[in-house]
């Protein structure tokens, strides 16, 4: 590759889970370090990262789409970067594949990305895929966001290996980053105004660290010392899973003000034997009486889960009690999805692989009860009041848009700027969000 010219705007485009989100907008930042500026929107980027996600269905094939639609204008294209789990699953044969790509870095270290782009500028292709533990966290800079909500990732990787999933294969073993470490950059969060903290984790309940007296700690100890930090109001956490709950994570839903009513638990499946076909080492009935708990310290608390249709082997009346499970928990909101292979992954080679029409229909069948319930959810949380952290303005003059507690988006007209925490009644359920009116003035 010849030398190129040193870019001076960038692009991030993320695909995927909210860990790519944060890993964008963190690779974002080290590019700002290096003096590039973020394009314009409309404007052609002298550098495109590809943050790339491997649950995306054929997702290989479609990061060399992506490729190869990137132009410039005049006809040329820009440096390329492909990032993320695409990038780490596929390594080496993305840069014989598609010679436009400069550089190729796997998440664990794009932390590298400016010495690489060092590299691409003088015509070295580059390609980094190690696995550092947590050690890209001590590269990154510090944080300047300058918004009222913000991702802080406590935990990454996975040790549960699912028959149909790739993140431990591309994410790595779970690491925990260290206690002193996550308050401190909590801190920093909130003086770059951040007034909302979302930690983030593949399995972000199983973070396990020491806090400052050397004792043990779970995540729900790491949540009432966040509580602490001065300015944060509001502390969520995504994504958890079943087996790695504690007593003191849900006893922190009942007792800590500032961790919002919501829990998003995956389930994938309400049938036990598809569960131990996915390893997913729980049971349709002891995921059940796990939200019990939930319910029992916190009733208001919204639920939201993930659905797979479709798994290798899963028959007509295993897919119903999946919807049996559904009628039962009534969730506020949640993902589904229809199986399909990934590469390398256990599932993708069990017989009995379910035609696409039956998957098409069951995915259908079921995204309809979870509207319902989201509906009902909506309506039921008519008459309420609550309030409401102003994140962005709406589509008509003086309205503005935000997230109610439980997560649901919320409009509503007012005088009011992003960043504030308004007091406002629920008044009119619409299908994915609420309208509001306004109690109170903003608190600043």
């Amino acid at each position: 590759m010849k030398p190129q010219t040193p870019p001076k705007t960038y692009r991030v485009k993320s695909f995927g889970c909210q860990m790519n989100v944060y890993d964008g907008e963190r690779m974002g930042e080290l590019l700002a370090e290096k003096g590039i500026t973020p394009a314009q929107e409309g404007e052609e980027a002298d550098l495109v990262v590809l943050n790339t996600c491997h649950i995306r269905e054929k997702a290989a094939e479609k990061v060399y789409s992506d490729i190869g639609r990137l132009k410039k204008p005049d006809g040329s294209k820009p440096m390329i970067a492909v990032a993320g789990c695409v990038a780490q699953a596929e390594g080496e044969e993305i840069m014989e594949r598609a010679p436009s790509v400069s550089m190729v870095v796997g998440p664990q270290a794009y932390h590298r990305l400016p010495d690489m782009l060092d590299k691409a500028v003088k015509g070295e292709r580059a390609t980094d895929t190690d696995m550092p533990a947590i050690a890209k966290f001590d590269s990154l800079p510090k944080r300047k966001r300058r918004s009222p909500t913000a991702f802080l990732t406590v935990q990454e990787g996975c040790d549960k290996f699912c028959t149909y999933c790739v993140v431990p294969y591309t994410r790595g073993a779970e690491i925990s980053r260290p206690y002193n470490d996550l308050v401190e950059e909590a801190y920093k969060l909130v003086e770059a105004g951040a007034r909302e903290v979302t930690l983030l984790g593949q399995n972000v309940n199983a973070w396990a660290g020491e806090d400052k007296r050397g004792a043990k700690a779970g995540l729900g100890e790491l949540i009432h010392r966040l509580a602490e930090v001065d300015g944060l109001e509001r502390i969520r956490y995504t994504t958890s899973h079943p087996n790695d709950m504690d007593e003191a994570l849900i006893e922190a839903h009942g007792t800590c003000d500032k961790l919002m009513p919501y829990l998003h638990l995956p389930v994938q499946s309400g049938n036990d034997r598809v569960l131990k076909a996915m390893n997913r080492a729980h049971t349709a009935e002891s995921y059940l009486r796990l939200l019990e708990r939930f319910r029992a310290v916190r009733p208001d608390i919204a639920l939201s889960g993930d659905f797979i249709v479709g798994f290798p082997g899963e028959s007509e009346a295993e897919f119903e009690d999946t919807l049996s499970l559904i009628d039962e928990v009534h969730y506020s909101q949640a993902f589904s999805f229809k199986y399909s292979p990934r590469p390398g992954t256990p599932a993708a080679t069990m017989a009995g692989q379910i035609p696409e029409e039956v998957m098409k229909d069951r995915l259908a069948r079921l995204q309809a009860r979870l509207d319902r319930d989201q509906v009902a959810f909506n309506e039921a949380c008519v008459g309420k009041r609550c309030q409401v952290l102003v994140e962005r303005k709406g589509k008509r003059p003086g309205q503005w848009l935000g997230k109610s507690p439980w997560l649901t988006s919320v409009w509503f007209e007012a005088n009011a700027q992003i960043g504030d925490m308004v007091e406002v009644e629920l008044v009119e359920a619409g299908p994915n969000s609420i309208a509001g009116r306004l109690i109170e003035p903003a608190l600043a």
